[in-house]
């Protein structure tokens, strides 16, 4: 038997190989689904010149984070939206299908300001050095009001109940809802802006329980 064994394999008697899962693709910023005058370089992590870009995934799971950080100033918005979105537009929220955080300081869907932001409170402490006595005094702390501006990495989590931002890792307390249909990460710039998406190896950490995209077959 062994030697019918041996002309079947062709002489050869092979060990069986477990079947290797297939390497799940990076997601990045997605070239198919980007405005006209969009720009993506840095290995689909960073988006420049004018119109919008989704990612490669959609937000499936139960609580999504990702990042966006503000390489240069200028127009900008960052969000999520569906692949019905129009990413010629220079601004996000311009219509139904897209929900952003707008470099005007508003959070936007269908045209409309649906939230203004007013910041993050940040107390900062007054140092004088009192040179006749050698000595350092800590005046009170002020009171200053921080918003998203050029070095600043926002913060998107998503629950399909809630969208939520962060500012540098602060929850800026303007819960979006009722938001509808399959939603992808949606960056948008003009005027100069340049943003990176962060999709992993975070600047913050994400909210409790929220974790980075995971593709769909990742989550069988």
């Amino acid at each position: 038997m062994f030697c019918c064994l041996r002309t079947c394999f062709n002489g050869e008697l092979r060990t069986p190989v477990a079947a290797q899962r297939p390497r799940e693709p990076d997601i990045q910023l997605d070239t198919a689904n980007m405005g006209h005058e969009v720009v993506i370089v840095k290995n689909g992590k960073r988006l420049c010149g004018s119109g919008g870009a989704l990612a490669t995934a959609p937000l499936v799971q139960s609580k999504s984070y990702f990042e966006v950080k503000i390489q240069q100033s200028g127009m900008w918005a960052v969000g999520i939206a569906t692949r019905q979105t129009d990413l010629n537009k220079t601004r996000g929220g311009s219509d139904k299908d897209s929900w952003t955080l707008c470099s005007d300081n508003t959070i936007r869907n269908n045209d409309q300001t649906l939230l203004t932001i007013k910041g993050i409170e940040q107390s900062t402490a007054s140092i004088i050095t009192d040179e006749s006595l050698a000595s350092v005094v800590t005046t009170e702390p002020m009171q200053h009001t921080c918003l998203p501006s050029e070095g600043d990495t926002i913060g998107i989590a998503y629950d399909h109940v809630e969208l939520n931002f962060y500012l540098n890792g602060k929850n800026l307390e303007v819960p979006v809802l009722n938001i509808k249909g399959t939603v992808y990460p949606a960056l948008y710039v003009d005027d100069g802006a340049i943003l990176d998406i962060i999709l992993d190896n975070f600047s913050f950490s994400p909210p409790a329980g929220f974790d980075k995209i995971m593709i769909e077959q990742s989550l069988l």
